[in-house]
């Protein structure tokens, strides 16, 4: 039934019946959590072959001691995995520690004091900031925050940023320093930018102020759950065409790939802005896990081999995004109450309830037993405007759990639409 057209009576007996159910689930004192977007046991226990791997051989390819100082930038051999797998060229990458999200932060960090191949930002006259697409990454956002760069929302669809509104505050200030993109399988839409998209997001060097940045997080580049799922045009190669590669800085890790805790992440950028990273990398570090580099090289081996990993990644977590969404269809799709994108990778599910009830909605959910990321937390200082984005992580928890989630998320979803059109 549509609710929108429903008469008054029929959403009174609704509500009625859907209180039922919810005071059944409050009852039943569950603890169901989808918050954040965790790979499952399963899905690290892929990895349980990095254990012992080495066999006590503890010396890469050219005879490098993996167990001493040095290597500041990642062993030659993990640097080709990376650019095999993600179409980049092994020159432009260094490899630091076992996250891309410190990696960004340290890059943010260095252009804001110190310069990434340009000025400083904080040396110039004004307030530095950031382009934030939204729906967007709550951490990318809290980077921007802790360091005190203020951030601008900018609208997404399917394609990616809306590039007109883009292209314009760029043009207008040039204190718009940095955008940040997570481009296939987007956090949390699942969207993939499109191939015109991409070209312009690579121009924006072109019409932007000086030491502009784009903070190009391919987080889940690999992270494919349908064989034929859209692929990404290469930014590398758009920048190269635009002749902007300087305002380009790539992202990628193993986080979600093997063990989320130890795995490897590599930053990927033209030789300006890498030599001034290195230079203000090595005050602060004597050289990475060479030995967890190894571990990584030995299990993955080469891109194919990076690749099959990741269709074992895929069986596991299929399931789950299917009883998302056939719950979601099946409760909600003739509602007209909802809106959702149903992705063919990453880890999140992006939902959209009816204007000024996502935050009443997980509150719902919370004491019915089923945690849900806060509302607002996909926009800038936790404000979504319109209180509408929830975003859903069903890759942790085990399947049995995510379909009584699921089921408690639509009704809770259902409640408050009805109670929110019964109020009009």
């Amino acid at each position: 039934m549509n609710l929108q057209s429903a008469s008054r009576e029929q959403l009174q007996a609704f509500e009625a019946e859907l209180s039922q159910q919810y005071d059944t689930y409050q009852a039943a004192g569950l603890n169901l959590d989808l918050t954040r977007g965790k790979p499952s046991t399963e899905q690290v226990a892929l990895s349980n072959n990095l254990d012992g791997i080495l066999s006590g051989n503890y010396f890469a390819a050219d005879g490098t001691d993996l167990r001493n100082y040095g290597g500041l930038d990642g062993l030659p051999e993990m640097k080709q995995l990376f650019a095999d797998t993600f179409g980049l060229d092994a020159s432009s990458i260094a490899i630091a520690g076992n996250s891309s999200l410190t990696l960004m932060y340290q890059s943010v960090m260095f252009a804001q004091h110190f310069g990434l191949g340009a000025e400083a930002w904080n040396k110039e006259e004004g307030e530095v900031k950031f382009l934030c697409p939204v729906p967007g990454y709550d951490r990318h956002f809290s980077i921007c925050e802790e360091l005190g760069i203020a951030m601008i929302p900018v609208a997404m669809n399917e394609n990616g940023p809306l590039m007109d509104e883009v292209e314009a505050l760029i043009k207008a200030d040039p204190m718009i320093k940095g955008i940040w993109c997570v481009p296939r399988f987007s956090n949390p839409t699942g969207c993939v930018y499109s191939a015109e998209v991409v070209g312009r997001i690579a121009a924006l060097g072109k019409i932007a102020g000086k030491g502009f940045k784009v903070f190009w997080d391919n987080a889940y580049a690999v992270h494919v759950l349908n064989d034929n799922a859209e692929e990404l045009t290469s930014i590398t190669d758009c920048a190269k065409d635009a002749g902007t590669e300087d305002n380009i800085l790539l992202f990628g890790s193993t986080s979600k790939v093997t063990f989320a805790g130890a795995g490897v992440a590599f930053l990927a950028a033209a030789s300006p802005a890498l030599s001034a990273f290195k230079k203000h990398l090595a005050i602060s570090s004597i050289g990475p896990d060479k030995v967890n580099q190894q571990r990584h090289i030995d299990l993955l081996k080469d891109a194919e081999g990076f690749k099959r990993h990741m269709a074992k990644h895929a069986v596991i977590l299929k399931p789950r995004f299917d009883i998302v969404e056939k719950h979601l269809s099946e409760g909600l799709a003739a509602a007209g109450i909802a809106t959702w994108l149903k992705p063919e990778g990453g880890y999140f599910v992006s939902f959209d309830s009816m204007p000024g009830l996502a935050k009443e909605v997980v509150a719902m959910a919370a004491k019915a037993g089923v945690k849900l990321t806060p509302a607002g937390a996909t926009y800038p200082y936790g404000d979504d405007p319109l209180d509408t984005n929830i975003r859903i992580a069903p890759t942790y928890p085990a399947i049995e759990d995510i379909d009584q989630a699921m089921g408690i998320f639509v009704t809770c979803v259902k409640l408050a639409s009805v109670r929110k059109l019964l109020s009009a």
